[in-house]
């Protein structure tokens, strides 16, 4: 038999997992991360850590799929004997730290695939031969991996980039976007067996799937086999991330959560997004959180032909602006890969909303070309990057009208952060938290079902066309609420939350006023703050 998927044939899963299956996860995620402790006390950093155990539990699943007993496949075109799971665990000390060396070198050499993508420069962080026969025999060898459930086994791995993204000192929060966010944002974008779904800056894949989840809850039962195997060979979805690393544990994280096939084409590309403008491949529906922070190494020239001069030039000509606003540049290529007919969901920080120059030309041609229809203002407290104050803009790409009217008529805003307070810890966002926005933005009903909050000081208004376009610089940075708490001495909140607040507000307006003076030609090095 051919190499098949790694992970395959999974059922459809309810729509909300039972606690059985929530038990199985935390209990397998606490006996990872508990070896994860042992690591981290030898200097390996969490996210080092899982990298380590991708290789691993790649090549245990192979081994587990070969020896099936009633379904045994051949995989030595995948992984030759001299290198698969028996080689490792056939071997001890030093010598078994030298063969996992060897091993992936020599699993790297496989482009464009699933398992390249996974074993690109792959390196033994355990630098200890018996902590990686520890890791080897006593933690993934007692585990049958294969037999897991998908839902277990993507659950459990997701688990661990969720704790890898609570390390501070290795950045790692920087790639990830919260789960509750995340979920909120397929749900009311509805993603369909007939949409291709694209991430250009898909970090460890959450977005991809999280819309793959949806598909599979909501119409598996109704999908020919033909549009199943689509998700399979990455006609129908696929995501980009810049870092080899992070593309790596995105890539072993759509396998776990039975997406795409160890053998077949990588779902997720390597590289800069922003290169090279789209083409012939858009996407139905665009699902994205760009990576914070303003400032990008390049040269952009857009339409205007203006040249902002850095180390790598991207010649846009689909970009309206020239800007070297990493954000807006993001904004611009999302625009272009969305297909006519498509529709987006992206995070995107307040500067965005209201920055002039170019920033007031996107803006312009969101409103004119597309139907920017929505906009939800993000509580501070939520993301792992200190002081960032965020959005989500949904838009849906229109084709041109032959009487040159703007598409969009008027943008609903959910003010979701005025008298909102989380923290990563001691309050995280869940997913309940986000219903009154879902069930205001009234999925798959048109704008005109929609209803404003009663209340003046209420978190849903609508803003028509004509008012939008009016304002100085066309700034979408709009807020009428007023936060209670600020009267309200006996507000409740515990005043671990009220001082790391005053951090996130103070950081917030240092990157705020470092925007501006790089605006204006200056040179500023502000190292982000580390909130926990």
């Amino acid at each position: 038999m051919t190499a098949s998927a790694v992970t395959h044939g999974q059922q459809p899963a309810q729509p909300l997992k039972s606690a059985k299956l929530a038990a199985q996860t935390n209990t397998l995620v606490s006996k990872l991360w508990n070896y994860c402790n042992v690591l981290r006390d030898n200097g390996m950093s969490t996210i080092e850590y899982v990298e380590q155990l991708s290789y691993l539990l790649f090549l245990k699943m192979v081994d587990e799929i070969e020896n099936d007993p009633w379904d045994g496949q051949d995989m030595t075109e995948l992984v030759p004997a001299e290198y698969n799971w028996q080689s490792l665990v056939s071997k001890r000390g030093p010598e078994l730290e030298k063969h996992y060396r060897n091993t992936l070198e020599h699993l790297g050499r496989h482009p464009d695939t699933t398992i390249g993508t996974i074993f690109a420069d792959a390196q033994n962080r355990i630098t200890k031969p018996a902590l990686l026969e520890r890791l080897v025999v006593d933690l993934i060898g007692q585990e049958e991996w294969t037999v897991t459930g998908t839902d277990l086994k993507g659950d459990a791995y997701e688990g661990l980039l969720n704790k890898g993204a609570s390390d501070t000192k290795t950045g790692a929060g920087q790639y990830f976007t919260p789960r509750a966010l995340i979920d909120a944002m397929v749900d009311v974008t509805r993603p369909g067996p007939k949409d291709t779904i694209t991430d250009p800056a898909c970090g460890t894949g959450g977005f991809l799937i999280a819309a793959h989840s949806y598909i599979r809850d909501h119409h598996m039962k109704t999908m020919s086999l033909d549009e199943r195997k689509a998700y399979d060979s990455g006609r129908k979805i696929w995501g980009n991330e810049l870092v080899t690393a992070t593309a790596r544990l995105a890539a072993m994280n759509m396998l776990l959560h039975g997406i795409g096939k160890s053998d077949g084409p990588s779902l997720i590309h390597v590289g800069d997004a922003l290169a090279d403008k789209p083409s012939g491949k858009h996407a139905t529906l665009v699902l994205a959180n760009p990576p914070f922070g303003r400032k990008s190494a390049i040269t952009v020239i857009g339409q205007d032909g203006e040249v902002e001069k850095e180390d790598i030039q991207y010649d846009r000509d689909d970009f309206t602006a020239t800007t070297t606003n990493k954000q807006l540049n993001f904004l611009q290529h999302i625009m272009s890969l969305t297909a006519v007919g498509g529709r987006a969901a992206v995070v995107l920080p307040d500067n965005v909303l209201f920055e002039g120059g170019a920033g007031e030309k996107v803006r312009r041609k969101l409103l004119d070309e597309f139907d920017l229809h929505t906009i939800l203002r993000l509580p501070t407290g939520i993301f792992y990057a200190g002081g960032v104050k965020a959005n989500v803009l949904f838009f849906d790409k229109k084709a041109p009208r032959a009487d040159g009217k703007p598409h969009t008529t008027e943008t609903w805003i959910y003010d979701f952060r005025t008298g909102q307070h989380f923290t990563l810890k001691q309050r995280p966002l869940t997913r309940a938290h986000l219903d009154d926005f879902v069930a205001a933005y009234r999925p798959g009903e048109p704008l005109s079902a929609r209803v404003e909050s009663e209340d003046e000081n209420g978190p849903f208004r609508k803003f028509s066309y004509d008012d939008l376009i009016a304002r100085d610089k066309v700034n979408l940075d709009i807020t009428w609420m007023k936060d209670p708490a600020l009267d309200d001495a006996d507000s409740g909140l515990a005043p671990e939350v009220i001082a790391e607040e005053i951090v996130r507000d103070l950081q917030a307006a240092l990157n705020e006023f470092t925007a501006i003076a790089r605006s204006l030609g200056g040179e500023v090095d502000v190292p982000e703050a580390e909130v926990e």
